[in-house]
Formats: C-alpha cells, sequence, structure tokens
C-alpha cells in the first residue's frame, strides 16, 4: 500500500475523526478539507482545495480505502475509510497501533514519546515502555520503520510505511560507527569527565 502524501492525510484525518468525533462521522468534502488543513496536529500544514481532496478521494475509492455514501435527497455525500479495522479490509489493529499509524500519517517521523505525548485522544498509553511495545508490534508487520536515531538526540523516531520511505531508513538501526554518532558520545563522556573532576576538586578528593 503506497499513498500519496494527500492520501496519508486523507487516511490519517478519517482514522482521526472517526475516534474523535464519532458523531461528525463520516465526513463530507467541506470537513475532510478542513481536517486536512488544521494547523494543530499537522505536519506539515497544508491548504488543500476541495478539489485536491476530491481527486485524492477518487483514488482512494480506486484502492477500495474510501467507500463515499452517495447524496440521496439532497443531503452531503459522506465519506468513510476501509483502510483498516472493516469487513473489507485485511489490516486489523488493535487501539494502540492505530492511534500510532493515524499519528504517524497526520505528522511524519515520531518518537515513542511524541507519540505517548501526542496520542491522549486516540488511545491509552500508560507509559512509553506500552508505545515501544505497540511499535515492536508493528515493525513485525512491516508497517513501520525505526528510523536511525539523530546526532544528539536520545529517541529514534518511526516511519509509517504507507508510502515513500525517507533516505534515513535505508538503514533503521543506530550505529556508533557513524563519525557524528560517536563525536556526540565522545564529547558527552568528555563533559561528564570534566564534571565529575569538579565534584573531586570540590570535596577535596
Amino acid at each position: 500500500m503506497k499513498l500519496t502524501k494527500i492520501e496519508q492525510r486523507l487516511i490519517g484525518c478519517l482514522l482521526e475523526k472517526e475516534t474523535t468525533t464519532p458523531d461528525q462521522y463520516p465526513l463530507s468534502v467541506n470537513a475532510l478539507t478542513n481536517a486536512c488543513n488544521q494547523k494543530s496536529n499537522r505536519e506539515p500544514v497544508l491548504a488543500l482545495t476541495e478539489a485536491e481532496v476530491l481527486d485524492g478521494l477518487s483514488e482512494l475509492k480506486s484502492q477500495r480505502l474510501v467507500m463515499c455514501d452517495e447524496a440521496l435527497s439532497g443531503r452531503v455525500s459522506k465519506y468513510t475509510h476501509r483502510f483498516c479495522n472493516t469487513e473489507f479490509s485485511s489490516l486489523q489493529l488493535n487501539e494502540q497501533q492505530r492511534a500510532i499509524v493515524c499519528l504517524l500519517l497526520l505528522r511524519g517521523p515520531q518518537t515513542p514519546g511524541e507519540l505517548r505525548t501526542r496520542s491522549g485522544r486516540l488511545a491509552e498509553f500508560a507509559n512509553v515502555t506500552e508505545v515501544e511495545e505497540a511499535l515492536n508490534q508493528l515493525q513485525q508487520q512491516e508497517l513501520v520503520v525505526k528510523l536511525e536515531r539523530e546526532p544528539g538526540k536520545r529517541e529514534s523516531r518511526y516511519q509509517h510505511l504507507f508510502g515513500d520511505v525517507p533516505d534515513l531508513a535505508d538503514n533503521p538501526t543506530a550505529s556508533i560507527d557513524e563519525p557524528g554518532e560517536l563525536n556526540a558520545l565522545l564529547e558527552e563522556i568528555n563533559q561528564l569527565k570534566a564534571e565529575l573532576k569538579a565534584i573531586k576538586q570540590h570535596l577535596g578528593l
């Protein structure tokens, strides 16, 4: 399943609104456009037109990932996803896995800590360990990949595999053999040595 950036945003919004505003789901084209262009909880922030949203929905319909409830008696057409957890989809996720996939579709690569902080309205995680367990399950299903840890960062980010995979995922495991990573570790060690020396001097050791 390879989705364009717009298709990813559409599926992410349908997943999100199904959970957070069930009384307003399914979504009209207007509501879906507004959801795609939200300035909060979106990265990057987009400015899609209704025409672009309709084009994306048309492609998703052809892939049987979205279903349209055609307008009858003057009603507005509404859209629902078939992406996961439906009788039409082979992709079955638990609540935590679904929340993670939704967030990754809406905001791109994120760390376990970021996912836990941002998942409040979608699923409950008692701690970051639960997030990591759900991510490991998704990795086993080849739905997400762990990206190489960036220099100076404590946590690695995770990326969904429903679209183009970033170059960083070419080597998904972090390695201290890389110059940037090694230099960061050496700098941290030197800093700790200096702090330890200062403490010893203060104690007269």
